[in-house]
């Protein structure tokens, strides 16, 4: 059972800044959720209101994010972190999918917040997750994108191989309908400012949202 991640030297080397927000919750999911779904509207609505294309890649999460890319030696443009795709299709004007009610609030805080954030079913991961940095010819399935090409992007790995990544989470740990026990990970390239927040407000929404029981938190520094 996850309830930590932890930390390669080299990529303690490469994201001096990075630290984590954890969640681990005993949680009911549903496919869908109209109560949560007007906070997801309400915030897609503040977004189009306040931020142009332009714009997003200097909120400071999704912007810590990107720098970290290229650290590592990918193309935030060619690999966009998950957040900023979604800011990017919101306010383009897009709708979001409607995926199920744990992946459905994981986007919401996303677009609150601009954390790229890992959502997992953990009664799939093998031991404790540890970040790293995907190597060539890596084999990763991220969910809805087919073999992604993970060289240079930071990855959380478990004991079987990767699960996540800023841009996406591998199928293997993805979250289903059955899932009864979740694993987030908040990534805070900029630091630790703001992820306490970040995780509060995920835990109010899996209380509301999910019925969240026996939460478990941390904050992960280097």
């Amino acid at each position: 059972m996850a309830k930590e991640v932890l930390i390669s030297d080299y990529a303690k080397s490469l994201f001096t800044d990075y630290c984590a927000g954890v969640i681990y919750a005993s949680v009911q999911n549903s496919s869908y959720n109209a109560d949560l779904w007007q906070e997801i509207d309400d915030i897609i609505k503040n977004n189009i209101s306040n931020y142009s294309l332009s714009d997003i890649k200097s909120i400071p999460a999704i912007n810590a994010t990107r720098r970290a890319y290229k650290i590592a030696g990918k193309d935030p443009n060619r690999y966009r972190p998950s957040a900023e795709s979604l800011m990017r299709r919101v306010v383009n004007g897009n709708e979001l999918y409607k995926i199920s009610t744990l992946v459905d609030l994981i986007n919401l805080v996303s677009l609150k917040t601009g954390y790229s954030i890992g959502g997992f079913d953990n009664d799939k991961i093998a031991g404790t997750p540890t970040l790293g940095v995907g190597e060539k010819d890596e084999k990763f399935e991220g969910i809805g994108r087919g073999l992604l090409n993970i060289e240079g992007l930071p990855v959380y790995r478990d004991e079987i191989g990767g699960i996540g990544t800023p841009t996406s989470d591998e199928v293997r740990t993805s979250i289903s309908d059955d899932t009864k026990n979740i694993f987030v990970i908040i990534n805070g390239y900029s630091g630790v400012e703001g992820l306490q927040e970040a995780v509060d407000y995920t835990v109010a929404l899996l209380k509301e949202y999910a019925n969240a029981t026996n939460i478990y938190t941390s904050i992960v520094k280097p």
